[in-house]
């Protein structure tokens, strides 16, 4: 008998930003409170905490030249509560915003 391990391949997004935009896969919210209360679907706020799924080309500046942008894909950051737009790739719901909405990286 033999078994083979399923190996698990993360979708690469099909949503490419332009410019300075960043795909942001937004971070599970809390299912319950320090105290060990369960909140329901509507008591629940969106965490303002996610991952870099994919970014633009960069930001080009007055002189005409491209800035690469500061964030890169796999990166944890915390942005701003109600930046980007929300949109839903198959099962996934990702955000697309600006990179200077991002407010930092989380090491």
């Amino acid at each position: 008998m033999s078994v083979t391990a399923n190996k698990t391949k993360k979708k690469s997004s099909s949503l490419v930003p332009l410019g300075d935009r960043v795909v942001i896969e937004r971070e599970e919210s809390e299912q319950k409170t320090a105290g060990g209360i369960l909140l329901p679907d509507s008591a629940k706020d969106k965490p303002a905490r996610g991952t870099v799924v994919s970014i633009g080309d960069g930001r080009i500046s007055d002189m005409g030249i491209r800035h690469a942008l500061q964030v890169k894909p796999g990166d944890r950051v915390v942005f701003l509560s109600y930046a980007g737009e929300q949109f839903k790739v198959g099962d996934t719901e990702l955000l697309l915003m600006r990179e200077d909405d991002i407010l930092a990286v989380l090491g």
